[in-house]
């Protein structure tokens, strides 16, 4: 070892105890995590190709304590790194090797439910599902239900704009909130949006839905309530051909239904799913389509029927209408449980989430199927179909040589067709460490270099989450002419 190598080292160590000793100074002994142990089983989110210890783990119990680390980090310009629940799929949540992971986990208080506003407060760490159960006395529930919504955060749904399978009708995240109250890496408390149908001033609530940890930390939201409608029924589709249901879903929005929640899902999804759930789903069909209607039950009964009519024209091969509550919640259990049920089959996989044009999914399934023979990898296709938001989950194995540099390429070429088939390289999970490089495939460099500006005027060092979200301009001209290299020499599909 070199004697510079040693005085970096030494220099390293100096500056780790300085800031141990800082926070120390604002946080209870047992709220800092230093040595690895501690620290392993916060290295990675719900990537877990990519893995990063910390410099230090952090966990604030209130939101003093959290603004009291940034005024710390901040002064040494140290990064920051918050985590929820860490069921992210893009890396987002992926500690930075010279910063703090702030873990938001003990905030997570409901502060109040309000039945007349129809609006709850709530801390970042409370689970989405929780916030249904505390609104269910009063015939509300939370509508964004991400597939992961018995154990995410709404801090984390709010960062990365979450969805769900009911997003269709009932928005995204950025729809369901009304406020959020927060701290800038200087520890600055903030607030965006209000309680009102309106908040003056530019709509800085909606830039900070699926920022990502990359412009303040999230310390308070207020969500909006929705009735619970009295009925609710599902329509199971079965179909002998993929691109029949890729087309059945263009075909009911073109009928001017929007169902609930349309979610499409194909025969290697159904094959990972039925064994593992036992939702009753039709192991012959090529692909099937969940279809739900809620409301009165006048108006689900004339909106199932609407429905069945469009499936019946567009070559369903069996249609089934769930009976009950038992049945309808059966046949969601299969496609909310498709990520586990694909890693029981699977050593590893990458879960990706691009959005196309719903007319052009039929069109994406068969290109998909292509470059699952070009990489020679599974992949199972699962789709909020509704709003065209794909989520091909692209199985390989990490301990085979070079199997997980097969797999991000995969995905990336799935991402590059999203763009070209006009649509968008995310749609829910954000762009965090996994899709930064294709953000260049979307965007010019003008665009970027713009969200490098707003974002210094959040953060003017850059240490809230650096190196996610948006790449820099010196790597979006290497991606660029290394995509112009490979269109060269890389047979088309």
């Amino acid at each position: 070892m070199s004697i510079a190598t040693t005085a970096a080292d030494r220099r390293l160590t100096l500056d780790r105890q300085a800031l141990i000793r800082r926070l120390c100074e604002v946080l209870p002994a047992a709220a800092l995590l230093a040595e690895e142990e501690e620290m392993r089983p916060y290295d990675c989110d719900g990537l877990t190709a990519y893995r990063q210890l910390p410099l230090l783990v952090a966990l604030p119990e209130n939101e003093a304590q959290a603004q009291a680390i940034l005024r710390v980090c901040y002064e040494l310009r140290v990064p920051v790194v918050a985590r929820g629940a860490a069921t992210g799929l893009s890396g987002g949540a992926t500690p930075h090797r010279d910063g703090v992971l702030v873990s938001l986990a003990k905030l997570k208080r409901i502060v109040r439910v309000d039945p007349l506003s129809r609006t709850a407060v709530v801390q970042p760490g409370v689970r989405n599902l929780s916030v249904s159960e505390a609104a269910a006395p009063y015939g509300l529930y939370y509508a964004p239900d991400p597939s992961s919504q018995i154990a995410c955060t709404i801090g984390g749904n709010v960062a990365e704009n979450a969805g769900g399978v009911h997003c269709l009708k009932y928005g995204l995240t950025v729809h369901n909130v009304l406020r959020v109250r927060a701290l800038t890496i200087a520890g600055e408390i903030v607030e965006f949006g209000n309680a009102a149908l309106d908040a003056p001033g530019y709509d800085l609530l909606a830039l900070l839905n699926g920022s990502e940890g990359l412009l303040a930390m999230i310390t308070e939201v207020t969500v909006r309530l929705t009735p619970k409608p009295e009925l609710a029924q599902v329509v199971i589709a079965s179909f002998a051909d993929v691109r029949r249901a890729g087309d059945a879903v263009a075909s009911i929005i073109a009928a001017g239904i929007i169902p609930a929640g349309l979610e499409m899902m194909d025969k290697k999804a159904i094959h990972a799913v039925e064994p593992y759930v036992n939702a009753g789903y039709d192991m012959d069909a090529e692909a099937i389509l969940l279809c739900e209607s809620d409301g009165t039950p006048e108006e689900v009964a004339e909106e199932i029927g609407r429905m069945t009519a469009v499936l019946e024209k567009s070559g369903a091969a069996g249609i089934r209408v769930s009976q009950n509550e038992s049945e309808r919640l059966k046949f969601w259990a299969g496609r909310k449980a498709a990520f586990p049920a694909v890693g029981r089959i699977t050593p590893d996989y990458l879960c990706m989430d691009g959005t196309i044009p719903r007319k052009r999914l039929a069109e994406m399934l068969a290109a998909i199927n292509r470059l699952s023979e070009k990489y020679a990898l599974r992949c199972a296709n699962v789709f909020h179909a509704g709003d065209g938001n794909l989520h091909p989950l692209i199985m390989y194995d990490a301990n085979q040589p070079g199997e997980l540099e097969r797999a991000a390429a995969f995905g990336a070429e799935i991402l590059e067709l999203s763009v070209s088939f006009g649509g968008t390289i995310t749609g829910e999970h954000g762009v965090g460490l996994e899709k930064i490089d294709v953000m260049a495939e979307q965007f010019t460099l003008a665009e970027i270099d713009a969200f490098h500006r707003l974002k210094a005027a959040f953060d003017e060092h850059g240490l809230l989450n650096p190196g996610k979200g948006v790449p820099t301009l010196a790597r979006c001209r290497e991606y660029t002419q290394a995509r112009a290299g490979a269109a060269v020499t890389s047979p088309s599909l």
